[in-house]
Parts: structure tokens; sequence; C-alpha cells
């Protein structure tokens, strides 16, 4: 790890939190002056990004963490057996693109050596950098945003935090396989865009979608690889900011599942939550964050290790036929969640063979045998197909 990078976090906080072994505070090795935290056994690694400057509604007014950090401190942990460390921040960089380096290079290292980064950001067009540090990790990656919008924008114009998707999209080396949106509000969203979200058999659960039923995204968060969340996903009311000019979105509870959902998927190995700046700097808000944050630790400490060859063969097999389709579903004894099975072909990519089990719900084996295709299974096996 290239210490450089970081700066380590307000020694006030450190100083007044830590007295108390039994807050989370107490129990984070946190980067302080001189002291970087030594990584051998850590889970999750929380940093912060101070880094704005694509921000297209972008405010000169300084922020920090430090909020944050204060409220997440002074939170009592579960019954974990997670490790967290604290590296501190990673400043601006001479250019946004020094910027991404240091986020992709940190990402990618942590990632490789078993260790979930959490990373709390300024503007959102950091999730560019944070999927750019799979680049060398030889796999297809799903990306999954919890946003209003689908921050596609225009792919041909410079990078910003309503335009990273669709530079995602276009830019070497393709890894995208999937991007799913949770929680567009359509006014957002321009047709263009969800037009677009449709040609590429990209998944979209609009708000209303996901508070009728939040757990119908369980299986979309349990097939990522990478998370966002937008903290503008969340309701003007849940975050006590009368600068946040959002009426509709998530309120604490939902957001809070959300990144509990995210947490327990055993495939999401990196996890931020962005758009932290000067206008969301409320006491509430930095609350809210400090409690989602809380809430992803505690899915991690409840993974159930299933995406691994020995565990996938005590699943139950269930054989659906269909059209002139046979669908074959696997079920977790353990857990009871459900997979369906995407047919492989020696014609595609190599990188793909891992999304041969795609997460399902129960719903959709029921609606199989009911002869209703399910929509995510056809879309994936399109996207196979291309």
């Amino acid at each position: 790890m290239d210490f450089e990078f970081f700066t380590p976090v307000n020694e006030v906080l450190v100083d007044e939190f830590t007295v108390s072994l039994h807050t989370i505070g107490g129990q984070t090795r946190i980067h302080t002056s001189g002291n970087f935290p030594n990584l051998e056994g850590i889970r999750v690694a929380l940093f912060g990004v101070l880094e704005d400057r694509l921000d297209v509604e972008r405010s000169e007014e300084p922020f920090n963490f430090d909020g944050v950090r204060q409220n997440f401190y002074q939170l009592y942990p579960g019954n974990w057996g997670v490790s967290v460390a604290d590296l501190g921040d990673i400043q601006k960089g001479e250019t946004v693109e020094d910027t991404y380096f240091a986020v992709q290079s940190v990402v990618a290292e942590l990632v490789k050596n078993d260790i979930i980064p959490v990373i709390l950001g300024g503007s959102q067009d950091l999730i560019y950098a944070q999927y750019r540090a799979y680049d060398n990790l030889d796999q297809m990656v799903n990306l999954v945003n919890v946003d209003p919008r689908f921050d596609l924008g225009d792919a041909e114009k410079p990078i910003s935090n309503r335009s990273y998707v669709g530079k995602i999209v276009i830019n070497k080396p393709y890894n995208l396989f999937n991007y799913s949106n949770l929680g567009y509000q359509t006014y957002f969203n321009s047709q263009d865009e969800i037009e677009l979200m449709e040609k590429l058999f990209f998944d979209a659960y609009r708000l209303g979608e996901v508070t009728g039923d939040i757990s119908m995204v369980e299986p979309v968060m349990r097939d990522a690889n990478l998370v966002g969340i937008d903290i503008n996903s969340v309701s003007t009311a849940a975050v006590g900011n009368y600068r946040h000019n959002s009426p509709n979105g998530f309120d604490g509870k939902e957001i809070c599942a959300l990144a509990r959902y995210a947490g327990i998927s055993d495939k999401v190995s990196s996890f931020g939550i962005y758009e932290i700046s000067a206008k969301s700097n409320y006491p509430s808000c930095n609350m809210l964050i400090a409690q989602t944050l809380w809430y992803f630790v505690e899915g991690v400490n409840y993974r159930t290790n299933e995406n691994t060859i020995s565990a996938k063969q005590e699943f139950i097999k269930y054989q659906v036929p269909i059209d002139d389709e046979v669908l074959i579903f696997y079920k977790s004894p353990l857990s009871g969640r459900w997979w369906i099975e995407i047919p492989y072909s020696s014609n595609f990519n190599n990188k793909l063979k891992r999304h041969t089990l795609l997460p399902c719900t129960k719903e959709d084996y029921i609606d199989a045998c009911n002869q209703i295709l399910p929509e995510r299974w056809y879309k994936t096996k399109r996207k196979n197909e291309i």
C-alpha cells in the first residue's frame, strides 16, 4: 500500500472516541499522524476522497468527512467478527486524473488482498476510478448504482458526475458486463438515456418499484462487484438538509437496507458513498451516512460464502421446461436464496464464465413454472449472445 496517497484522520476525532474500547472508533485501526494502520487481518478499509472538481453543481466551499467519521466512530458495533481500518483521506491531486490514479491504485491493491474498500467520496465521477481498479483483475464486472439519475450523459463530452457511466461503457478496456440502477426517478432522466438503458439490456428500477418491495433488489446486489450510492438518492426529509433539493427519494431505513444487501453479497468487493460535500454537511445527514456504513459492515459480517465451488455443489437443482428452453434453477439449503443458470457457449468471452449462475428470487422460479420468462435472465442471456 502506498502510504503517501493518504493524509491522517483528524486527531481530535481519534482522541475523543478511541477512549471507549466498546465503540467502533475504539475497535478500528485508524491512520493517525505517523501511524499508518497494519492491514493484516483487516476485512474492510474505509477512506475518503476529497475530490469534487467535476461536479456540475460544484460549490467552492471546502468539505471534509469529519462529521461522518465522528458519528461512525461513536456507534457500537454489532456482534461482528469484521475488522475495520480507516486509512484517512486521499487529497485532490494536481489534476483530477491524478486523483483517479490514486483511487484506482488503492482500490486495486485492497481488492487483490481480499480487503473491501469503502469509499467516502466527493463527486460521483469517482466511481469511474473505482471501476478502473478492476482493469487488471481479469474479470468482467457488474456495477450497481443507487442513484436518481442514470448518469450516462453524453459520452463524447468530458467526464463529469453526470456522465461517468457513459465513459465506463465506451472506454477501453471493456470490463463492464452489466450496469444496474436502483431508484431512478424518471423526471431526472432524458428519454434518450432511458431508451439507451433498454438497448444495452441494462437493469433499471424506478424508485416506486424499489420502495414498494425493497427485497426485489437483493438478487441485483448479490450479483454486483462494485456498488455506489449517491447520497442524493435519499429524500430531503431523511437527510434533514434544506439545501438538499430532492423531496422524493429513499428514506433512512431503505438506504440502510440497500447498504446491508450490498454488504451481505459475497461478490461485492468495493463500496462507495458519493456526493458528500459542503451541501450535505449537516448533522442528520452525517449520522445517516454513518449508519449506512454500519449496515454495510454488518452485511459483510453475515456473508455466507456461497460464491464458491464447494458451496454450489450443495445447491438443490430444479429444471423448468418453458417454450423451447429448459430453465435450470438452484436453491441454497443454507440461506434459501435462488439462482438461475445462464446458458454457456464456448464462443462466449471466457471472462463471462463467472456469470453462468445469475441470482434470482423464488418468485422468478414460480413465474417460470407458470411459463413466464424471468426478465433479468432474458437480458443476461441476450448480453452473452452479443
